[in-house]
């Protein structure tokens, strides 16, 4: 009787193991997407958060869930990401998503518009402040989903061929920058252009463009814009933080099993700190041999800043009036920005400029 006990006890542990592997294994589906990059493979750094989130993944996963990397132009162009997603050509980008202001601007309130937040700032709005919940309202109207995925810092003014030092010398500048900032920069006479990255140098060298914004000293130097347009201005006031995101076809990431979403949420967030601790840390060397190389460094003059500022407030005025989806992602980081400030200014900015001063000090 033993015996026979024993048998039907193992028996049934069996037949449970049996049911419980395949449960397991639909829970944990082998899964292949396709990611495409707003980015060439050059700029590891960008480029690079594509390539920490399949790993990151794949690792979870133990391998059931891989996610293969795309650079721009091998599947589609820069800006053409969004709508590759959108339509279900590949599952999933990684992209600035003011790369499609033509289509909407509220996407350039969605990346990084002028004098709004910086990246921390942002971080806060996105995960605590109802940021990415907005977005993603916006973002359903695309068919898509977003998480931030990337951030570069407080960008530079870029890159320009002769010195600015007046609202005048602006006028009639042909100027490679995008979205947003580019209406404003139209309102003090600057004529935009739409370039992308791989095209910008021998835009410049050319004189097909007068000047162009990139993104900072690492990826700057990376281009060698500093051998064509030797003025370097900061800072880049339209983009006091760029959240680059990882976009996914709305269907495709709802149809993941939940612990996939967890997943891809951890990585998301993962690769978002890890591109902003990157160019935090690689960004002084590749200033210091910038100028070493001979680039110009130069500050934005106050009169330059305070009618960009007035500019930006009339632009944001303006596209508000007529697309309440801008108007609300705008007014939610207006609101949040001069909250944040109210802290910033008591202890960050006050530790900050006194280590500035004293650095040298030991």
């Amino acid at each position: 009787m033993k015996r026979r006990n024993f048998l039907a006890t193992a028996g049934a542990g069996l037949a449970a193991g049996a049911v419980a592997k395949p449960a397991i294994a639909q829970s944990n589906p082998e899964i292949r997407w396709r990611l495409t990059s707003g980015f060439p493979k050059s700029l590891d750094t960008i480029y690079g958060g594509a390539d920490f989130l399949a790993k990151f993944v794949s690792e979870a996963t133990e391998g059931r869930f891989q996610i293969q990397p795309f650079a721009a132009g091998e599947i589609v162009g820069t800006f053409q990401a969004a709508d590759a997603v959108s339509s279900g050509t590949v599952e999933m980008a990684h992209t600035a998503a003011y790369y499609y202001v033509g289509k909407d601007p509220t996407f350039a309130a969605a990346a990084a518009v002028p004098f709004t937040l910086n990246a921390r700032q942002l971080n806060a709005w996105q995960y605590h402040g109802g940021g990415i919940g907005l977005v993603n309202e916006f973002m359903a109207k695309h068919n898509l989903y977003a998480l931030p995925g990337g951030n570069t810092g407080t960008q530079m003014g870029g890159w320009f061929r002769k010195e600015i030092k007046t609202v005048e010398d602006l006028k009639g500048l042909k100027m490679r920058i995008a979205g947003i900032a580019g209406q404003v920069m139209a309102k003090l006479g600057v004529i935009p252009q739409q370039v992308a990255g791989g095209d910008i140098y021998p835009s410049l060298e050319r004189g097909t463009i007068d000047a162009a914004e990139w993104i900072g000293p690492y990826d700057d130097e990376k281009l060698g814009f500093q051998k064509v347009a030797p003025f370097y201005y900061y800072p880049g006031f339209w983009e006091g933080g760029l959240t680059l995101h990882f976009m996914f076809n709305k269907a495709k990431w709802e149809s993941l099993p939940k612990n996939y979403q967890a997943i891809l949420q951890a990585g998301c967030m993962a690769a978002n700190q890890d591109m902003l601790a990157k160019y935090d840390a690689k960004n002084p060397a590749a200033l210091r041999s910038l100028v070493g190389a001979g680039a110009q460094l130069r500050p934005f003059s106050a009169e330059i800043l305070d009618a960009a500022f007035k500019a930006t407030n009339e632009v944001y005025a303006e596209i508000s009036a007529q697309n309440p989806d801008f108007k609300k992602l705008i007014d939610s980081l207006r609101a949040f920005r001069n909250e944040e400030y109210l802290w910033f200014q008591v202890a960050e900015y006050a530790f900050d400029s006194y280590m500035i001063r004293a650095r040298t000090r030991g």
